[in-house]
């Protein structure tokens, strides 16, 4: 990794030989020259790194050269000798020439090595930064310590040893103070200082935050944050004659900061002082979008300086912080408790005069919070763009930074080279390398410009992409209140319908069995009068027979019909034969007995024939009197054809079952 510079007439920082050459190492014991002078790693060969110092490096001839004592690698120490793309870690111990190669036996002792001894543990490093500005733009002064250690040693050995030297506190703090201020701006940006005063967990929320920002930044250059403390935070409060009225102090470490002049936040400033405060907010916040609006009338002016840009940068995420609050708050109540008053009332103005114009939309806090979120989506958007442009210059300024460090190491290990024309030579080199690392810096400077003008144009158009999405949700909204409309009409048709469908079948029903009840009503009537109609024709039956079994032959004689007159005379003239004798009945018919019995037998079947000729022609009647109440009921007949009356069972001649 090392480049060769020619450092031809530098004493050896290990033996002092005094080196005419070109070569780079020592003539004598093989040191590479330009090393930093440490007497216990280059003399001592203990390996060991100052307390200031997170990594001393250096490289030698031939490996072998290290063994000029006893090398011992203490336990704070972690030590790594790269040869080509390898790195391999020396144990901590003492090692005699011949037990090291033996111990590390993939190492060549006659090939030239690059040795890195760093710490065991992180190298704390302490920031200290005035002017933060929170939400309120007030003035907040912080204090970090951050601690720092080498975690992958080709990624460091890349970028750091380029040549022979030190990484000490200094250094690291030149290079990290940027990106440690403009995170610790951007987390401030978004907090009021009541916010912070209140949060409990600002210390944890503060570290954690430049914790993993500053693990990200530094993992491509090989180094790790293994922790963040923030000190202290807090705000100073001076009168018009620069006089410190009172400090607040809203992260304090004791050990490390004297608390003076501490005052509560209400008695630090006055209700009218808050909302002086509060105005000149919401005139940054105006500012900010006009600013937006007008990008391009601040090309020519202050609007591009880097100051402007992180200003615009911290209202952005104080907006975002807001927007979120509203977006999580279930009501407006729990809103304004989370100190989103300004923005609610910002997004309330706008809804009301949208409600005013469209009175068909969907209004309420759902309309809000839904308001809230495209906002805060697009300054998430715009957020991110700023962040990763920030990233890339924070690396870019790191590198150019490290850059700077190098060629200023190397213009003073140059001050030690005796031959003055070698010196002025190489210095000159150097001078002419450091004028270009100048204009390099004025380059980031333009090209931070031009991103911060791309960074105006862009949140340009996610403004008018915001509104874009702010009328596309509200008219899905409109649409789905009117399908929701639809809905609702297509339903209450269709229930109508229904209602309507089941009152006609319930009518119909209702006709249908007032019909059926009426026709059973009128065929149980006509039951009911058969059957009085058939009683008391049974009964009248009964009666005459009765009354006609107990009178009298004269009174039979007397009371019967005219033509049943003949036939009931002859009945009684034949019981008044039965009850004779033969010699009675002869003489009384002059005949002999055996043409009186003939006889008797013939007046007998035309007897039975009669009797049967009057019960067919009486059931007869009978069945034309049903057919005529049942009206025009079908003729039931058996299956030997004998007819049969509407409601029996079985035919009243042959005895066979009728079908029902």
């Amino acid at each position: 990794m090392f480049q060769m510079f020619g450092f031809g007439g530098v004493k050896c920082p290990r033996c002092e030989h005094k080196n005419t050459g070109d070569s780079g190492y020592c003539a004598r014991c093989g040191l590479i020259l330009g090393a930093p002078r440490s007497e216990p790693v280059l003399r001592e060969n203990r390996w060991i790194p100052a307390p200031d110092e997170l990594a001393v490096f250096f490289g030698v001839r031939e490996l072998s050269g290290l063994f000029v004592k006893t090398l011992r690698v203490p336990a704070t120490t972690r030590a790594y000798i790269l040869q080509g793309d390898k790195a391999t870690e020396v144990p901590q111990g003492e090692y005699e020439i011949e037990g090291f190669f033996t111990r590390l036996n993939n190492l060549l002792r006659d090939q030239h090595a690059e040795i890195l001894i760093t710490r065991s543990a992180a190298l704390p490093v302490d920031f200290s930064f005035e002017g933060l500005r929170t939400a309120e733009h007030l003035a907040v002064s912080a204090s970090f310590r951050a601690s720092v250690r080498i975690e992958q040693v080709p990624a460091f050995a890349r970028h750091f040893m380029t040549a022979p030297g030190t990484v000490t506190t200094a250094q690291l703090r030149d290079l990290l103070a940027p990106s440690v201020r403009q995170l610790a701006a951007e987390f401030m940006a978004a907090q009021s200082l009541r916010d912070m005063a209140g949060n409990r967990d600002l210390r944890l929320q503060l570290d954690e935050r430049l914790q993993s920002a500053l693990r990200m930044r530094l993992a491509e250059f090989g180094l790790a944050v293994a922790q963040v403390d923030t000190l202290d935070v807090h705000h100073d409060k001076y009168d018009a004659n620069r006089e410190r009225v009172g400090s607040l102090w809203m992260v304090a470490d004791e050990r490390h900061v004297q608390l003076e002049h501490e005052k509560h936040l209400d008695q630090l400033y006055t209700d009218e002082e808050w909302q002086r405060i509060r105005r000149e907010e919401q005139d940054a916040r105006i500012a900010y979008r006009r600013a937006e609006m007008c990008e391009d009338q601040g090309i020519g002016k202050a609007e591009l300086s880097v100051l402007n840009a992180e200003r615009m940068h911290a209202i952005r995420a104080r907006e975002i912080d807001l927007y979120g609050r509203i977006a999580d708050s279930k009501n407006r109540r729990q809103a304004l408790e989370r100190g989103a008053a300004d923005v609610l009332a910002e997004l309330e103005h706008e809804l009301a005069k949208k409600v005013g114009a469209r009175a068909d939309e969907v209004a309420g806090w759902e309309h809000l919070r839904q308001v809230a979120r495209i906002r805060m989506h697009t300054e998430i958007e715009a957020a991110r763009r700023d962040a990763r442009n920030t990233a890339v210059l924070a690396q870019q300024r790191f590198s150019h930074q490290l850059v700077r460090q190098q060629i200023q190491n190397r213009i003073e290990q140059a001050l030690a080279i005796e031959d003055e024309s070698r010196k002025r030579s190489e210095l000159a080199r150097l001078h002419q390398d450091q004028a270009e690392a100048h204009e390099f810096d004025r380059a980031l400077d333009r090209e931070q410009h031009r991103a911060s003008l791309q960074s105006l144009e862009l949140a340009n158009a996610a403004r008018r992409r915001e509104a874009e999405r702010v009328q596309e949700w509200e008219d899905e909204q409109a649409l789905l209140k009117r399908r929701e409309l639809a809905r609702s009409g297509e339903k209450a048709d269709a229930q109508a319908q229904h209602e309507k469908l089941m009152r006609t079948i319930d009518a119909d029903g209702k006709y249908m069995r007032q019909e059926l009840g009426l026709q059973l009503d009128a065929e149980e009537h006509r039951h009911a009068l058969q059957r009085q109609e058939h009683e008391a024709r049974w009964q009248h039956e009964l009666r005459r027979i009765g009354s006609f079994d107990a009178a009298s032959d004269t009174a039979k004689l007397a009371l019967a019909p005219g033509e049943n007159v003949a036939i009931l005379g002859d009945y009684m003239k034949t019981q008044v034969h039965a009850s004779m004798s033969a010699g009675q009945l002869e003489s009384l018919a002059g005949t002999s007995p055996l043409d009186a019995a003939r006889m008797a037998d013939e007046r007998v079947q035309q007897d039975r024939a009669r009797r049967d000729a009057e019960v067919e022609k009486d059931r007869q009647h009978q069945a034309s009197l049903l057919a005529i109440h049942s009206g025009a009921a079908a003729v039931r007949t058996c299956h030997n054809g004998h007819a049969s009356g509407h409601h029996d069972r079985f035919c009243a001649r042959c005895g066979a079952a009728l079908q029902p």
